[in-house]
């Protein structure tokens, strides 16, 4: 299993190929790709690569899925015996990005579609028995 460590909005958050995730708002519209190269550490298949601060050549392309607003943060100040009371609140801005590969030296490290395809496909069993009405209605379901 693959994974990167990015820096976005002022955090640092650990993504993978084929995950969504939910980050600061970019001015990039829905359904574009976008490509993050501030690339902090990459992990593939037990090789490490550590940046000091970045990691040269590394990038992380994603998709911008979609733009909305958060839940609602309450901010309530009060000072106790002075009758002062201030309740306010706001909703971030966030931006769901969809991760499709990492990258080191414009060479694909990990992929979404590369994760699909080590996955192996479900094997059907066959039986010796002869095939029973149960056994024909349970298959066809």
């Amino acid at each position: 299993m693959s994974y990167a460590i990015i820096e976005t909005g002022g955090k640092q958050m650990r993504v993978e190929p084929g995950r969504f995730y939910d980050i600061e708002l970019l001015p990039v519209e829905p359904d574009e790709s976008i490509i993050i190269e501030s690339v902090l550490f990459v992990q593939n298949d037990g090789e490490v690569t550590i940046g000091q601060p970045f990691v040269e050549g590394a990038t992380v392309e994603g998709t911008v899925m979609r733009h909305y607003r958060g839940r609602k943060v309450l901010v309530y100040k009060m000072k106790p015996k002075k009758k002062t009371r201030k309740k306010r609140g706001h909703r971030q801005e966030i931006t769901r990005l969809m991760i499709n590969s990492i990258s080191m030296n414009g060479s694909v490290v990990a992929s979404f579609t590369a994760q699909q395809d080590e996955t192996p496909a479900t094997e059907q069993t066959t039986t010796d028995a002869p095939a029973t009405e149960e056994t024909v209605e349970a298959a066809s379901e």
